[in-house]
């Protein structure tokens, strides 16, 4: 496999590698950074390491009982290596689990077709939303940060970044923490956590990384700027983006729009943020 990599691309898989083995060394249960490291060691040939993080996956899986996905990653490893044992023991554990739900279920309701609830896809974004339809994350901040009493209904009302999704930016708009931060109403490093508590969403120290500059450019520069997010890297059909912002489901509507493919999201320190964004469009 590393025969077709060229040294800098065997570089920054081993980068990608050793950033993503320490997230996942602190947040175990995180499957998307661990298919991440996977698809890395895979693609460097490290097929132990990749068996060992396939079983790290679907007990991920297990824990957060999608017991359909841990068994599509157990079979995975079986096509490899059909006699190992402690895939098939754990595949008997989950068959045992499911059976032990289905006979622990109440007998199925019949319903009405006019009461069953209809699952509504979400439109294609537009792009001239009113703006009091945009959904930038600040209902559930202000939870984090009214109702937990972290700050006043004042404070975060005159610190709340009044973004107009119908304008063009001319210049990167700094998220609600580095205003909080700017403003010495609450650490930034505070603010952080509250929002890693709350989303379960992996850190990333963004200085550490070697952003793909050109991936990035690739994304409406309005998004970028208005929500201050930065697509980063890509790694198969998924595009890694780093946000201090992981509520901003308008923002995740415009990157998804244009990646055309799934988006996975990593909180990171505004600062360095706002350096790269800065430095991106110019």
């Amino acid at each position: 496999m590393t025969a077709s990599l060229t040294a800098n691309e065997e570089a920054q898989l081993s980068q990608t590698i050793e950033m993503f083995e320490v997230i996942t060394q602190s947040q175990p249960q995180d499957y998307q950074s661990l298919e991440i490291l996977k698809e890395a060691y895979f693609k460097l040939g490290r097929e132990q390491d990749v068996v060992a993080t396939s079983k790290r996956i679907a007990q991920a899986y297990v824990q957060f009982g999608q017991l359909s996905s841990a068994i599509l990653e157990y079979e995975s490893i079986l096509q490899r290596f059909p006699g190992d044992p402690d895939v098939r023991a754990a595949l008997g554990e989950i068959e045992s689990k499911a059976n032990n739900f289905s006979a622990a279920l109440p007998a199925p309701v019949e319903m009405e077709l006019a009461e069953r609830p209809v699952a509504v896809k979400p439109a294609v974004l537009q792009a001239k939303a009113p703006a009091s339809e945009v959904d930038d994350g600040r209902q559930t901040l202000h939870k984090i940060f009214v109702e937990g009493k972290i700050i006043s209904s004042a404070d975060f009302n005159l610190h709340w970044p009044k973004n107009n999704p119908n304008n063009s930016p001319k210049s990167v708009r700094d998220p609600f923490i580095q205003i909080l931060a700017d403003k010495r109403v609450v650490p930034i490093e505070t603010s952080l956590k509250l929002i890693c508590d709350k989303a379960r969403c992996v850190y990333l120290p963004l200085d550490k990384y070697d952003i793909d500059m050109e991936l990035a450019r690739s994304f409406p520069r309005d998004s970028c700027y208005r929500w201050c997010v930065l697509p980063f890297d890509r790694m198969s059909k998924s595009v890694l983006v780093a946000t201090a912002n992981p509520f901003n489901k308008q923002a995740a509507l415009e990157l998804e729009e244009a990646a055309g493919g799934r988006l996975l999201w990593y909180l990171t320190q505004p600062p360095e943020l706002l350096k790269i964004l800065r430095k991106l469009f110019h």
